[in-house]
Protein backbone atom coordinates (compact mmCIF):
# COMPACT_ATOMS: atom_id res chain seq x y z
CA UNK A 1 0.00 0.00 0.00
CA UNK A 2 2.79 2.52 0.78
CA UNK A 3 4.62 1.30 -3.05
CA UNK A 4 1.90 3.40 -4.77
CA UNK A 5 1.72 6.33 -2.63
CA UNK A 6 5.48 6.88 -2.45
CA UNK A 7 5.30 7.00 -6.57
CA UNK A 8 2.35 9.50 -6.82
CA UNK A 9 4.43 11.37 -4.29
CA UNK A 10 7.70 11.22 -6.33
CA UNK A 11 5.49 12.01 -9.15
CA UNK A 12 4.10 14.91 -8.19
CA UNK A 13 7.79 15.78 -6.57
CA UNK A 14 9.45 15.70 -9.59
CA UNK A 15 7.12 18.28 -11.28
CA UNK A 16 7.36 20.52 -8.37
CA UNK A 17 10.90 20.95 -8.57
CA UNK A 18 11.60 20.60 -12.03
CA UNK A 19 13.28 23.73 -13.61
CA UNK A 20 11.35 26.39 -15.80
CA UNK A 21 12.03 28.08 -18.20
CA UNK A 22 10.71 30.88 -20.85
CA UNK A 23 8.62 29.25 -23.87
CA UNK A 24 9.52 31.83 -26.43
CA UNK A 25 8.12 29.93 -29.62
CA UNK A 26 5.08 28.48 -27.83
CA UNK A 27 5.96 24.76 -28.40
CA UNK A 28 6.25 23.65 -25.09
CA UNK A 29 10.39 23.41 -25.71
CA UNK A 30 12.81 25.46 -23.72
CA UNK A 31 15.79 26.68 -25.44
CA UNK A 32 18.48 28.05 -22.97
CA UNK A 33 21.00 30.59 -24.30
CA UNK A 34 24.11 29.03 -25.17
CA UNK A 35 27.34 31.10 -23.39
CA UNK A 36 29.88 31.56 -27.04
CA UNK A 37 32.00 33.91 -25.40
CA UNK A 38 35.60 33.56 -25.80
CA UNK A 39 38.73 33.26 -27.92
CA UNK A 40 38.07 31.07 -31.29
CA UNK A 41 41.09 29.74 -33.40
CA UNK A 42 40.12 28.25 -37.51
CA UNK A 43 41.97 24.43 -37.37
CA UNK A 44 40.87 23.37 -40.67
CA UNK A 45 39.51 25.84 -43.91
CA UNK A 46 38.28 22.27 -45.75
CA UNK A 47 38.23 24.42 -48.91
CA UNK A 48 39.31 22.15 -51.07
CA UNK A 49 41.27 18.88 -49.07
CA UNK A 50 43.09 17.58 -52.26
CA UNK A 51 44.85 20.77 -52.42
CA UNK A 52 46.21 21.15 -49.00
CA UNK A 53 47.12 17.55 -49.24
CA UNK A 54 49.07 17.64 -52.76
CA UNK A 55 50.58 21.09 -52.14
CA UNK A 56 50.71 21.94 -48.60
CA UNK A 57 53.75 20.12 -47.66
CA UNK A 58 55.44 21.44 -44.74
CA UNK A 59 52.71 24.75 -44.51
CA UNK A 60 49.82 22.37 -44.99
CA UNK A 61 48.40 23.16 -41.11
CA UNK A 62 49.33 26.52 -41.44
CA UNK A 63 47.42 26.89 -44.61
CA UNK A 64 44.44 25.18 -43.07
CA UNK A 65 43.87 27.55 -40.10
CA UNK A 66 44.81 30.69 -42.54
CA UNK A 67 42.04 32.96 -44.07
CA UNK A 68 40.62 32.84 -47.42
CA UNK A 69 42.03 36.23 -47.88
CA UNK A 70 45.61 36.09 -47.07
CA UNK A 71 46.23 33.18 -48.80
CA UNK A 72 48.90 34.79 -50.99
CA UNK A 73 52.35 33.58 -49.03
CA UNK A 74 51.54 30.28 -50.04
CA UNK A 75 51.81 30.34 -53.64
CA UNK A 76 55.90 30.16 -53.55
CA UNK A 77 55.52 26.97 -51.52
CA UNK A 78 52.81 25.78 -53.68
CA UNK A 79 54.64 26.30 -57.05
CA UNK A 80 58.23 24.60 -55.54
CA UNK A 81 56.07 21.76 -54.75
CA UNK A 82 54.63 21.46 -58.61
CA UNK A 83 57.84 22.05 -59.88
CA UNK A 84 59.58 19.21 -57.20
CA UNK A 85 57.03 16.61 -58.52
CA UNK A 86 57.57 17.06 -62.22
CA UNK A 87 61.58 17.15 -60.94
CA UNK A 88 61.21 13.53 -59.17
CA UNK A 89 59.63 11.86 -62.25
CA UNK A 90 61.64 13.58 -64.74
CA UNK A 91 64.44 11.94 -63.03
CA UNK A 92 63.28 8.63 -62.72
CA UNK A 93 62.48 8.83 -66.47
CA UNK A 94 66.18 10.58 -67.17
CA UNK A 95 64.94 13.31 -68.74
CA UNK A 96 64.78 16.91 -67.98
CA UNK A 97 61.04 17.59 -66.79
CA UNK A 98 59.09 21.02 -66.53
CA UNK A 99 55.31 22.01 -65.80
CA UNK A 100 53.77 22.51 -69.04
CA UNK A 101 50.90 24.98 -69.14
CA UNK A 102 47.38 23.34 -68.75
CA UNK A 103 44.58 22.99 -70.16
CA UNK A 104 43.23 26.06 -68.74
CA UNK A 105 46.14 27.85 -70.24
CA UNK A 106 48.00 28.44 -66.90
CA UNK A 107 51.86 28.20 -66.35
CA UNK A 108 52.74 27.32 -63.12
CA UNK A 109 52.94 30.62 -61.34
CA UNK A 110 49.26 31.21 -62.40
CA UNK A 111 47.96 27.70 -60.99
CA UNK A 112 49.14 27.75 -58.08
CA UNK A 113 48.13 31.28 -57.42
CA UNK A 114 44.44 29.98 -57.90
CA UNK A 115 45.07 26.75 -55.87
CA UNK A 116 46.34 28.78 -52.94
CA UNK A 117 44.06 31.94 -53.03
CA UNK A 118 40.72 30.35 -54.43
CA UNK A 119 40.73 27.26 -52.02
CA UNK A 120 37.31 26.97 -52.28
CA UNK A 121 33.95 25.59 -53.89
CA UNK A 122 32.89 28.10 -56.54
CA UNK A 123 29.15 28.15 -57.72
CA UNK A 124 28.25 29.38 -60.99
CA UNK A 125 24.28 30.42 -60.04
CA UNK A 126 23.79 30.82 -63.87
CA UNK A 127 26.04 27.85 -65.44
CA UNK A 128 26.45 24.04 -64.84
CA UNK A 129 27.87 22.66 -61.69
CA UNK A 130 30.65 20.26 -62.55
CA UNK A 131 34.14 20.48 -61.47
CA UNK A 132 35.43 19.92 -65.10
CA UNK A 133 33.88 19.54 -68.25
CA UNK A 134 36.74 19.89 -71.00
CA UNK A 135 34.30 19.24 -73.67
CA UNK A 136 32.30 22.29 -72.78
CA UNK A 137 35.80 24.40 -71.21
CA UNK A 138 33.71 24.56 -67.82
CA UNK A 139 36.11 23.92 -65.33
CA UNK A 140 35.20 23.93 -61.07
CA UNK A 141 31.71 25.82 -61.22
CA UNK A 142 30.53 23.60 -58.52
CA UNK A 143 30.76 20.11 -57.54
CA UNK A 144 28.86 16.90 -57.91
CA UNK A 145 29.38 13.65 -55.78
CA UNK A 146 30.03 12.00 -59.32
CA UNK A 147 32.76 14.16 -59.82
CA UNK A 148 36.22 12.71 -60.04
CA UNK A 149 38.17 15.59 -58.30
CA UNK A 150 40.96 13.48 -58.30
CA UNK A 151 41.87 12.78 -61.82
CA UNK A 152 40.97 16.44 -62.64
CA UNK A 153 43.50 17.64 -60.09
CA UNK A 154 46.20 15.51 -61.39
CA UNK A 155 44.81 16.59 -65.22
CA UNK A 156 45.72 19.97 -64.09
CA UNK A 157 48.79 19.41 -62.24
CA UNK A 158 50.40 17.06 -64.89
CA UNK A 159 48.16 16.70 -67.70
CA UNK A 160 50.14 19.91 -70.08
CA UNK A 161 48.05 21.43 -72.40
CA UNK A 162 46.25 18.66 -74.09
CA UNK A 163 45.29 16.82 -70.25
CA UNK A 164 46.71 14.03 -71.29
CA UNK A 165 50.65 14.81 -71.50
CA UNK A 166 51.32 11.57 -68.99
CA UNK A 167 48.41 9.35 -69.51
CA UNK A 168 50.36 6.45 -70.08
CA UNK A 169 50.69 6.71 -73.88
CA UNK A 170 53.38 6.63 -75.83
CA UNK A 171 55.54 5.24 -72.80
CA UNK A 172 54.93 8.15 -70.32
CA UNK A 173 54.02 7.45 -66.80
CA UNK A 174 50.14 7.58 -65.67
CA UNK A 175 50.36 10.60 -63.78
CA UNK A 176 46.54 12.00 -64.94
CA UNK A 177 44.28 9.72 -63.17
CA UNK A 178 44.23 7.29 -59.82
CA UNK A 179 42.47 4.69 -61.95
CA UNK A 180 39.77 5.03 -58.96
CA UNK A 181 36.18 4.96 -60.84
CA UNK A 182 33.14 5.54 -59.14
CA UNK A 183 32.52 1.64 -59.25
CA UNK A 184 28.46 0.53 -60.08
CA UNK A 185 27.61 3.53 -57.95
CA UNK A 186 24.25 5.40 -59.09
CA UNK A 187 24.09 9.31 -58.49
CA UNK A 188 20.06 10.36 -59.12
CA UNK A 189 19.04 13.59 -60.23
CA UNK A 190 17.56 14.55 -56.61
CA UNK A 191 18.36 15.15 -53.38
CA UNK A 192 20.53 13.90 -51.56
CA UNK A 193 21.92 13.09 -54.64
CA UNK A 194 23.05 9.50 -53.32
CA UNK A 195 21.70 6.29 -53.55
CA UNK A 196 20.09 4.69 -50.85
CA UNK A 197 22.22 2.72 -48.21
CA UNK A 198 22.63 -0.59 -48.47
CA UNK A 199 20.64 -2.70 -46.19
Amino acid sequence: MRTPLLLAFAFVAAFAFTGCGDDDNGDGMVVEPVDLTGTYAQQDIMGRPGITTVFGGDVKNDFNASLPTGREGFQDDFEGLLEAYHDVYGDALGVDLDYEDNILGLDAATFTTVLAQFDALQVAPDGPTVYADPANGVFLTGRRPQDDIVDVSLILSFGGNSGARFNGDNGTPILTTDNVGPGNRQFPSTFPYLEAPLN
